[in-house]
């Protein structure tokens, strides 16, 4: 009874509490489930609070949060109710896909997917039918873009005709997934001109990776709430490997966990998918990441995510072993590298310095220097990167790395 008495008073005296006051409430997890049960009508968040649960006050167990939000939405309508419920207590940042993120759908035979190239261009009509062919070959409908033929210098057409691409795809309703057709360089340059609000309202499987990993970045960046994977472009070779991969998460929605291949069965000890542990031990977060060059190349932009508690997965290809020290570098003095859980670093194909003198460092020396210093589980030798049998990563779902083994599993599910 005096509990009730005291939530009465803080009704009729609401408008008289100073905010302050109730800011030196403990920070405790919430128990604000109640008022998300039955939404007040308008104006009246402050009694609900009280009634369904407000009392909790005074039993110190109910976070300064839920109350500052709901005294902030009193007057808001009772849709807004819900949202501050659901959202209390939650930790601030991205915020794993399975939790509470509405799933993305698998892809199914005949669904159409929109052909891209945010990036560089296709060569010619053969190469654009060799890719209609590849997507027919997985049972889908190839939808191209308007700008798969156009040139703009190395590009795939103007900025403005790239980025309106990508936007309509996402616009259209009868578009199922959407794939990037190549990489190249191009795709940084049309990240301002994108329509991130009809992204986010439109969810879509969108897939690439190389020159893509700027769009992968930007759309956690901008909080894009689904999930991008980071996979062969539909211009790739896709052997078994690639396809099994991509078919098991995208169209039949397993969790997979990777593990390096088995190898060739006529040699004595494995070269091939060969795992180095730069720092032993286990780590769970959102895989953020992608190619080192183009991720580099957004540091102190708004298109780069928040890397805190994220394991980071890296490739590239064709970068001599002092560029790859540079951007490690970069990484490191920017503070990326000091936030992450953990670091699975994927295939640096053709990173050689040659001609450089014995002196020269060698990648997993480079590797060592910056990775195994970080106090994280970290390895390379992932397949992830510009091999014909890359695996394909869910971009911002909570994985669990292992850097003993090498190995990356999907925790939770990104298709339904």
């Amino acid at each position: 009874m005096p509990v009730l008495l005291v939530g009465q008073a803080l009704v009729l005296l609401a408008p008289r509490i100073p905010i302050w006051l109730i800011m030196f409430l403990p920070q405790r997890r919430p128990l604000a489930a109640a008022v998300a049960t039955t939404p007040p009508p308008p104006c009246n968040l402050l009694q609900a609070l009280i009634t369904a649960g407000m009392w909790q006050i005074m039993d110190m167990r109910l976070a300064r949060r839920t109350v500052l939000a709901g005294l902030a939405l009193a007057c808001t309508s009772g849709s807004a109710i819900s949202a501050v419920a659901q959202d209390a207590g939650s930790p601030s940042g991205p915020r794993p896909f399975g939790h509470g993120t509405p799933h993305l759908s698998r892809l199914r035979a005949g669904d159409k997917v929109g052909l891209v190239a945010p990036a560089g261009f296709i060569a010619d009509q053969d190469e654009l039918d060799f890719i209609f062919d590849t997507v027919r070959a997985m049972e889908l409908e190839p939808v191209a873009a308007p700008n798969l033929l156009s040139r703009f210098g190395y590009l795939a057409g103007t900025d403005e005709e790239r980025a309106a691409s990508v936007n309509a795809m996402f616009a259209r309703p009868d578009i199922a997934a959407i794939f990037a057709v190549r990489g190249g360089w191009g795709c940084a340059r049309i990240l301002p001109l994108l329509d991130y609000a009809t992204i986010s309202a439109n969810p879509k499987i969108f897939a690439g990776f190389s020159d893509i990993t700027a769009l992968h970045c930007a759309f956690a960046a901008m909080k894009v709430p689904f999930p991008t994977f980071h996979s062969p472009n539909a211009g790739a070779s896709w052997p078994q490997a690639a396809w099994s991969a991509f078919r098991q998460m995208l169209f039949e929605g397993t969790l997979p966990t990777y593990v390096p291949p088995a190898g060739r069965a006529d040699r004595l000890v494995q070269r091939e998918g060969r795992v180095t542990t730069l720092s032993p031990g286990t780590a769970r977060g959102r895989m953020l990441g992608g190619n080192l060059t183009v991720l580099t190349a957004l540091a102190g932009t708004a298109y780069l995510p928040d890397f805190d508690g994220a394991i980071l997965f890296l490739e590239d290809t064709n970068e001599a072993q002092y560029r790859i020290d540079r951007m490690l570098t970069q990484l490191r003095l920017a503070g990326i590298l000091g936030r992450v859980a953990g670091v699975a670093f994927g295939q640096c194909t053709g990173c050689t310095n040659e001609g450089a003198s014995y002196g020269n460092f060698t990648l997993n020396q480079v590797l060592e220097q910056h990775l195994a210093q970080l106090g994280v589980p970290a390895f390379a030798g992932a397949m992830i990167g510009h091999i014909a049998n890359q695996i394909t990563i869910p971009m911002g779902a909570e994985v669990e790395m292992d850097a003993n083994q090498g190995s990356i599993r999907v925790l939770e599910p990104v298709v339904a």
